[in-house]
């Protein structure tokens, strides 16, 4: 036994020798991520913070002015009105937007007759570039030539309703030219679906459940972490609506957002302002990944 232990220590060295080369390659094929990462994405997050804090029309040396952006933006009723929409859209994605696409995946994953061609068309409008299709819903709710208006005034000849430009018509208008298009929340929660390990089902099947139960108290809970994925994905989408809404009410009819104000003071030369708003926007997202992490408990293990 005494002539083992060389041979031990010899085959011992060996894998930590192997495990340090596996080390550095893995560290060498992540150097690309990594710089990529610092390059577009942490210096551009540092560099809108620190200017956030500075006047600064994006040209000529930043000055530091302290909160004074920060201050005027919460002065600001537009600010107030951004938060509020963002608050329902927020809410109308986490509920309405994320179990319209949870429920076709569910009735998708049983595959009915024509499940194919519905899937097909249930992916179309992610094909067509958001300002596309922004354009097409302009012209569905425009009030003199829209589709809307021409079947309403089929039974009230005197409907006379600018969807885009009316409030409280305007928020409804732009929240319907997303609702229903969760093909991304469709999509995470098949691949959760199929990853099911059969004997799960058959055991549910052997206890006496039937297939609302085994939906409810099985498949639900085992695709929280895909559930979850998409109300993340929906939420943040509403925090960076920008197109849908500059391409059809610019902000009227109190459909005002936080990427609007960005824009719009973007344009006015004051880039300390926009990235107080961009600062604001970065808060909210991080806000929204930590509480939707703590409420579908993200971090624990499904299995």
């Amino acid at each position: 036994m005494v002539k083992l232990f060389p041979l031990k220590n010899i085959f011992d060295n060996s894998m930590k020798g192997a495990k340090i080369k596996t080390l550095i390659w893995i560290y060498i094929f992540l150097l690309p991520s990594v710089a990529i990462f610092l390059s577009f994405y942490l210096v551009p997050i540092v560099t809108v913070a620190f200017t956030s804090f500075t006047k600064w029309d994006g040209f000529n040396r930043p000055q530091f002015i302290g909160l004074s952006n920060f201050i005027k933006l919460f002065n600001t009723s537009v600010f107030y009105e951004s938060l509020f929409n963002l608050l329902g859209w927020s809410l109308i994605a986490a509920t309405l937007h994320v179990g319209f696409g949870v429920l076709v995946a569910f009735v998708l994953y049983k595959k009915p007759f024509g499940w194919k061609f519905t899937r097909a068309v249930f992916m179309v409008p992610n094909v067509i570039s958001v300002a596309a299709w922004a354009m097409i819903y302009k012209y569905f709710f425009r009030n003199d030539i829209g589709i809307l208006n021409t079947f309403l005034r089929l039974f009230n000849p005197n409907i006379n309703i600018n969807w885009f430009f009316e409030a409280p018509y305007a928020f409804w208008a732009i929240t319907l030219t997303w609702l229903f298009y969760a093909v991304v929340v469709t999509l995470l929660v098949m691949g959760d679906l199929m990853a099911i390990p059969e004997s799960v089902r058959e055991g549910a099947i052997i206890d006496g459940a039937n297939a609302l139960q085994m939906a409810w108290y099985i498949d639900l809970p085992l695709c929280r972490n895909a559930i979850g994925v998409g109300v993340i994905c929906s939420i943040t989408a509403r925090i960076a609506m920008y197109e849908a809404i500059y391409l059809t009410t610019n902000g009227a009819g109190n459909t005002m957002n936080l990427p609007v104000i960005l824009v719009r003071s973007i344009m006015d030369g004051n880039y300390g302002f926009a990235n107080a708003c961009a600062v604001i926007m970065l808060i909210v997202g991080v806000l929204t990944l930590w509480v939707v992490d703590k409420a579908f408990k993200m971090d624990e293990k499904i299995y």
